[in-house]
């Protein structure tokens, strides 16, 4: 399999970004719905908020990589028997799932920084809080956070089961190009 992407089907790396944000994305939803439930004697408390905040952070460099691959070796083109409407709606679709993703992300560094700390990254380093001064800052990022997450992951899943009505109705390569072959 080829690192970069060809014409017909997703290279190595492509695959491997996008399969680690999938499930970076569903892990992140799952512990924050979880970790908001927690009371203050549970002793996941603070180490719950650290994780999801370690992650946050990585996963937004991670994404900041899979943008700076995507314009170095774009992905192939839509299949021949994708029409222009569904074209469009892929590309509108793609971008939403990137735009939404680091709005959370976003979102996220307003709540934990709206205190004027940085963001301890596992204890690794240290992402400064630069925007400190918002109106309510927690509580107005932590809404948008909660309900674009929400947003996003059910998004995500309308993205995956239109993979699988490509793979199984219209029985084309949308699907197992995304795994490195070519398809039909």
């Amino acid at each position: 399999m080829q690192w970069r992407n060809s014409d017909s089907t997703y290279g190595l790396v492509s695959i491997l970004l996008h399969w680690l944000v999938a499930l970076a994305v569903f892990g992140l939803f799952g512990l924050g719905l979880w970790m908001v439930g927690l009371d203050y004697y549970s002793s996941w408390y603070r180490t719950a908020p650290d994780l999801h905040k370690s992650i946050g952070i990585l996963l937004f460099v991670v994404m900041l990589g899979r943008l700076i691959w995507r314009f170095i070796t774009p992905p192939p083109p839509a299949p021949a028997n994708h029409g222009p409407l569904t074209r469009l709606a892929s590309k509108f679709g793609h971008a939403l799932l990137y735009l939404g993703l680091f709005a959370i992300m976003i979102s996220g560094y307003l709540i934990s920084t709206a205190d004027n700390r940085g963001i301890s990254v596992f204890d690794l380093f240290e992402v400064p809080a630069t925007i400190t001064s918002i109106s309510e800052q927690a509580d107005r990022a932590g809404a948008f956070h909660f309900y674009a997450a929400w947003a996003l992951v059910i998004f995500a899943g309308l993205h995956a089961l239109a993979a699988l009505k490509h793979h199984f109705i219209d029985r084309d390569a949308t699907l197992v190009r995304m795994f490195g072959r070519t398809g039909k």
